[in-house]
């Protein structure tokens, strides 16, 4: 069960294609600073009666364009102010999305965003590809013999086979599955499918009350003290609070 580098990219562009515009992908520094004006000028001339939800997912656009411009400060600031809105109104996709930019930025606090972003699409109906690519970014930041990019790997296919509309399901089961291969050849030299089967077994993560509140451990340690919500009052909101 080999693992293809060229599907992380895959995973890694479907996503940002879900949250940036296409054109942004491989777009030059002219495109993108056009582009960046009109999401300014789209968000100028938001009438009065505009949502605060649509003013911030505008706003998100912008930190979206200023990352993909390398401009990372600003887009930080920008993405952190509309977490903040996100939050507030339970618009769990767009807060996940705002912490997706919030780790790309490269900041002090960047490790801590990533791992309150998991935490976010885990916990609630987030869209499964996002969820997916949040948690190859815990597999990118792990060690080869981390025992927690193995959680994270295992998590994505959970959440693959939970979420993920029929449409969609096969060819993210795919990229879920082949990140899991990754992590065990890393993790433990495993070439087979037979090697892997053993090694799931011996890494504990056939069952999600195992592996699970594991992840949540991960989560605990890279997000440190550093919350920027109150985790109890959100798992009131959980659909199976």
């Amino acid at each position: 069960m080999a693992y293809d580098e060229t599907l992380k990219t895959t995973l890694t562009s479907k996503f940002m294609n879900n949250n940036i515009d296409k054109t942004l992908a491989q777009a030059s520094p002219e495109t993108l600073t056009e582009q960046l004006n009109l999401f300014r000028q789209h968000l100028a001339e938001l009438p009065a009666s505009a949502s605060e939800l649509d003013k911030n997912r505008i706003i998100l656009d912008i930190a979206e364009t200023e990352l993909a411009l390398e401009h990372k400060d600003e887009a930080w600031k920008l993405a952190r102010e509309a977490l903040k809105l996100f939050l507030r109104l339970d618009a769990w996709q767009e807060a996940v999305e705002a912490c997706n930019v919030l780790y790309q930025a490269d900041q002090p606090a960047s490790i801590s965003a990533l791992a309150q972003g998991v935490w976010l699409a885990v916990s609630f109906p987030v869209l499964a590809d996002t969820t997916v690519a949040m948690l190859t970014h815990i597999v990118d930041e792990t060690p080869d013999d981390s025992d927690g990019a193995a959680v994270a790997a295992m998590t994505a296919c959970y959440i693959t086979d939970l979420r993920s509309e029929d449409e969609k399901h096969e060819s993210l089961s795919f990229l879920a599955r082949n990140l899991l291969g990754q992590v065990a050849k890393r993790h433990s030299q495993i070439n087979s499918q037979e090697q892997l089967d053993i090694w799931i077994e011996k890494m504990e993560l056939r069952d999600p009350q195992v592996f699970l509140p594991r992840l949540s451990m991960i989560i605990n340690i890279m997000a440190g003290e550093d919350w920027w919500f109150e985790r109890e009052e959100l798992r009131q909101k959980m659909p199976n609070a």
